[in-house]
């Protein structure tokens, strides 16, 4: 059976593939393969520049030569690394063997082929290429983020003047705006989302157990944990401040570990991403509540369906699936970071299998943000239902009576109010005759008859025209 995406297992390759068509070059096994060249050979030139008599620096060409491998790097050329593979049963040393094999026809490269994947690990090479993909995964992820947050903020400033009943416990109370309950979750999300952007992302070069021991067996008086900051640090081809004739990898120096970087940077991100993605869930409930409520409705689309049978129904379908998706990326993104921090010794392979699976915990992520999106782009205020709300609540007044019969010292203020609003329908002339009967200066008692549950929004308003 062929793979597509009616036969793929995954329905991020199968439904949604041309929804994630930004994050497969990256967090795809390609993507892998193409960023283990990258490591491999930024630690080739380096190598050519570290100053050693048994291999001087490379030639313009070579290096150009080098660059072409990794920016023509193809579908055909990553199949030619797993056919590799099927002889090697080693994936690293299948890659490290397809760069040799490109040296073909270029002597100045074959003479100085044995420094290809010279005193590196696996991991070396494994760890950064990781580390890249989640540099370039991350970027795809915030833009997603970014989006959702600017259209919240749009409709915060839009409807920042609004008011809305406020519901706590599910219960009427203090009016807010629809501005400034959307402006709560643009806080929220911007938080987390500069806690997600400021992960610095690691990345170790040291060898089999992290002590540079093969390193230091070839060249014991250099200096190799200086040299691999450097490549590991210094900006990759195309990024600010880079030097196209000595790329590096634009990554965090990581200086202690075991076989493995500790991954815990990972698990950082991987919180971080899980934390966005629990307020996402919160606004998406609330937006389903409140299109429930009546306080929105969606805009509709002609031939959609929302019902087999019943024909009047727009369903919350965007908010339904993307809480379901940040769901899946959230129960990923978990595992990932509690299991990826633990290694038993120097390493295990428990973390090889599960890194394989950053792109789903990614990817879900990615499309719950279109989700969100879509039906944020959906919504249409209805002001008429959450005028007839407000009207239907004066009770929520008896918060600011009982405030001002305090100030004025009226004893037992709140047990009155209580007495005469909790539990039963309140009219708005019951509390005016409440207003009227007490014992406060009458330029209060008018302003308090000029309230409205509508006006009693207090600064809100304010607050969501700030975010």
């Amino acid at each position: 059976m062929q793979l597509t995406p009616l036969t793929a297992v995954s329905p991020l390759d199968g439904r949604y593939a041309a929804k994630l068509a930004p994050l497969r070059p990256i967090m795809s096994e390609l993507g892998y393969m193409q960023r283990r060249v990258q490591v491999e050979l930024a630690w080739f030139i380096a190598l050519s520049d570290a100053g050693f008599d048994e291999f001087k620096p490379l030639s313009a060409q070579a290096r150009a030569y080098l660059a072409g491998l990794l920016q023509n790097f193809s579908e055909a050329d990553g199949q030619a690394i797993k056919d590799i593979e099927k002889t090697t049963n080693h994936d690293v040393k299948a890659v490290e063997y397809w760069i040799k094999s490109k040296f073909d026809g270029h002597p100045e490269l074959l003479a100085a082929a044995e420094f290809v994947h010279f005193a590196c690990t696996s991991e070396d090479i494994n760890n950064t290429s990781h580390a890249l993909q989640l540099k370039s995964g991350r970027a795809v992820l915030l833009q997603g983020l970014d989006a959702v947050i600017a259209r919240l903020r749009e409709l915060a400033h839009a409807h920042a003047g609004v008011p809305m009943l406020s519901r706590t416990h599910g219960q009427t109370a203090s009016p807010t705006t629809v501005g400034k309950e959307i402006g709560n979750v643009v806080v929220r999300l911007a938080a987390a989302r500069e806690k997600i952007a400021a992960v610095k992302l690691l990345a170790k070069m040291n060898g089999a157990v992290g002590n540079y021991n093969a390193h230091l067996s070839a060249w014991p008086d250099f200096d190799w944990e200086a040299f691999s900051r450097r490549v590991v640090e210094s900006p990759a081809d195309g990024e600010p401040g880079a030097n196209a004739d000595k790329p590096g990898l634009g990554l965090t120096f990581q200086p202690y570990s075991i076989q493995i970087e500790p991954h815990d940077y990972m698990a950082e991100l991987f919180d971080g991403v899980a934390r966005a993605n629990t307020i996402c869930i919160d606004l998406a409930r609330d937006i389903w509540g409140y299109i429930s409520l009546g306080y929105f409705k969606q805009k509709t689309k002609a031939g959609e369906i929302g019902s087999s049978t019943m024909p009047h129904k727009v369903n919350p379908i965007d908010f339904e699936n993307a809480e379901g998706n940040l769901g899946l990326a959230n129960a990923v993104l978990r595992h990932l970071s509690e299991k990826l921090p633990i290694s038993r010794w120097q390493r295990d392979l428990t973390d090889s299998t599960v890194l394989r699976n950053m792109g789903v915990a990614l990817g879900y992520a990615v499309l719950a943000y279109q989700s969100l999106l879509t039906g944020l782009n959906k919504l249409e205020l209805n002001e008429a239902a959450l005028a007839d709300d407000l009207d239907a609540a004066w009770e929520v007044l008896a918060e600011p009576i009982q405030t001002v019969m305090r100030r004025f010292g009226v004893p037992g203020a709140y047990e009155k109010l209580k007495d005469v609003t909790r539990g039963q329908a309140v009219t708005r002339e019951a509390l005016h005759a409440l207003i009227g009967s007490l014992e406060i200066p009458q330029s209060e008692k008018e302003r308090l008859l000029a309230l409205t549950p509508a006006a009693y929004v207090g600064k809100a308003a304010e607050l969501a025209r700030r975010v």
